[in-house]
């Protein structure tokens, strides 16, 4: 894997003629895991989409990219909220999904590998309809390592999930995405205050930084810090425009 760059962004997005976010400044640190938090509504998965090449719809004035300068297309790989698993297909197929979509050869060792990481190894040959909730998450979240980008996007990816199976996957993916780019948007405290190195707070006012606990990622979820920080997200999420 390439070494990561960070993401900046400076500017506003609309959608036609109704502004989505902006003007505000953000900035995600190189190799390390950021958290995106905010009310509903302020654009936090806009902002997502522009960094994935996604944001066709959006018009944005300003600047955004990686903090090497070079383009981020080709190193950027996106993990949506629901798994976007292909029924017909059995998991191994799935994880390689974007490799046959690019006519590029797939490199089914190397996939049953990483399913091997995440757990799923006995049921590569499963479709996604005799798996669990949690299951499928890993499956995606396989998907998305089999990509091997510097940079990973999550698109609340855990929210679907039951309270045991989303620590679970939390810890998971702080292990196997460790060493990049992180862009998390979440609307979970508890996650950001478990998982994020650096944690921004955006409302319809900008973007604010909020301190974690010194505490190594994934932060142990009922430590006096990790809840003092997780109630301070709240109140500072409870208090915003």
């Amino acid at each position: 894997m390439t070494p990561p760059p960070a993401l900046h962004l400076s500017g506003q997005a609309k959608i036609g003629d109704t502004p989505i976010f902006g003007p505000l400044v953000m900035e995600a640190p190189a190799g390390q895991w950021t958290c995106l938090l905010g009310p509903s509504g302020v654009g936090k998965s806009t902002l997502l989409r522009l960094f994935a090449g996604l944001g066709d719809e959006v018009t944005f004035e300003g600047t955004f990219g990686a903090g090497d300068g070079a383009p981020l297309e080709g190193r950027v790989a996106l993990m949506a909220q629901g798994d976007l698993l292909m029924p017909w297909l059995d998991v191994t197929a799935n994880v390689t999904l974007g490799a046959r979509l690019r006519g590029a050869e797939v490199a089914r060792d190397r996939a049953l590998g990483i399913l091997d990481w995440v757990g799923l190894s006995d049921h590569a040959a499963k479709r996604p309809d005799e798996l669990s909730g949690g299951q499928r998450q890993r499956v995606a979240l396989a998907r998305t390592l089999m990509e091997d980008r510097p940079v990973v996007l999550l698109d609340e990816p855990f929210s679907a999930l039951d309270a045991r199976s989303r620590a679970r996957m939390q810890d998971l993916s702080a292990e196997l995405l460790a060493g990049r780019t992180v862009l998390h948007v979440t609307h979970d405290v508890a996650e950001a205050a478990r998982l994020g190195q650096v944690v921004l707070v955006m409302t319809g006012d900008g973007m604010s930084m909020a301190e974690p606990p010194c505490a190594q990622v994934p932060r142990t979820y009922d430590a006096p810090g990790t809840l003092a920080f997780q109630g301070a997200l709240l109140r500072q999420l409870m208090e915003a425009q």
